[in-house]
């Protein structure tokens, strides 16, 4: 089972997406700032989770969060 999620900086104006097989793990080193993508926008918030079958779907789900359509989405997700 794989999650996709978005998070939001509680600082800045930043959603990253990822996908995941291990959510709160993954979630837990975002926020420590052990990600050196996301480390200068922590902390951060959950703002939308989907779980996927596979990875392949997952992707596939991921790279629409992160097009233009995808984002627009998330950004207005309060």
């Amino acid at each position: 089972m794989f999650s996709v999620y978005a998070i939001r900086s509680r600082s800045r104006n930043y959603i990253y997406v990822g996908l995941t097989s291990n959510l709160e793990e993954r979630l837990d080193r975002h926020n420590k700032g052990t990600n050196k993508t996301t480390s200068p926008y922590a902390p951060f918030d959950l703002i939308f989770v989907e779980e996927c079958l596979d990875r392949i779907t997952a992707r596939k789900l991921e790279k629409y969060f992160k097009s233009g359509i995808g984002k627009e989405f998330l950004k207005n997700i309060r």
